[in-house]
C-alpha cells in the first residue's frame, strides 16, 4: 500500500468555495475510473474554515502514478493553484491498524 495527506490551506471564503467545486467535479473520475485507489476523503479542519486535508491511500505508487495521470485529476492539479495559499504534502506507509488489505 502507499498513501499521502495533503493539507491545503486556501486564500479565503471565496477561494474554499471554488476549490470545493473543483473536488466535487473531480470526485466521480476517482469513484468510477480508478480501481487502484482504496481510499480518497477530503476533509475540513475543525477551527480552521479554511484547510482542507487529503486522505489517500492506494494498492500501491503504480496506482498513485496511475491516478496522477487521469484527466481528471490532471484537471485538479492544474486549477487548484488558484485557490490555494500553502500545501503540505505527506507520503505514508502504513505498518499497522485497523482495515488494512493484507
Amino acid at each position: 500500500m502507499f498513501g499521502l495527506t495533503v493539507r491545503f490551506d486556501l486564500k479565503d471564503e471565496d477561494a474554499a468555495q471554488g476549490f470545493d467545486q473543483l473536488v466535487a467535479e473531480t470526485a466521480p473520475g476517482i469513484r468510477e475510473q480508478e480501481p487502484g485507489t482504496l481510499l480518497y476523503a477530503v476533509h475540513t479542519v475543525e477551527d480552521a474554515p479554511l484547510a482542507r486535508v487529503f486522505y489517500e491511500m492506494y494498492e500501491d505508487r503504480e496506482a498513485f502514478e496511475a491516478h496522477e495521470s487521469q484527466p481528471h485529476t490532471k484537471r485538479f492539479l492544474s486549477e487548484r493553484e488558484q485557490y490555494i495559499a500553502d500545501t503540505r504534502v505527506e507520503f505514508l506507509t502504513p505498518i499497522g491498524g485497523k482495515n488494512l488489505p493484507k
